[in-house]
């Protein structure tokens, strides 16, 4: 994973929508996820673009973080755009959370 995610413009988002390229899309949506919650208690994985460290809260530095999120990137882009609830996501299965600050709810949708 790179040391910073690169910053897609809205144009570059918009056609990242219109042409379906996850890996832009995913990336893009993690950024603004860390930019909305700062912090270093909730790992969110969306193999194999991208995870990020997000959520105040305990500070990870090594091993497995204390809280885990991971999903694919449909379910990702599904979740941001908001085409997709968090509560849906988990009992539908396409969400693995665990660790008590593991609900993103609260910052979701990001648009």
């Amino acid at each position: 994973m790179p040391a910073r995610l690169r910053r897609a413009t809205a144009a570059e988002v918009a056609t990242a929508l219109e042409t379906g390229d996850l890996r832009l899309l995913t990336k893009h949506f993690l950024a603004v996820l860390e930019q909305r919650a700062p912090g270093r208690s909730v790992e969110v994985r969306v193999p194999p673009y991208a995870a990020v460290q997000v959520v105040e809260g305990v500070r990870h530095t090594r091993g497995t973080p204390p809280a885990v999120v991971e999903m694919d990137a449909t379910t990702w882009v599904d979740l941001a755009t908001g085409a997709l609830g968090w509560t849906d996501a988990e009992a539908a299965g396409r969400v693995r959370a665990s660790g008590e600050r593991a609900d993103l709810s609260p910052y979701l949708p990001l648009t």
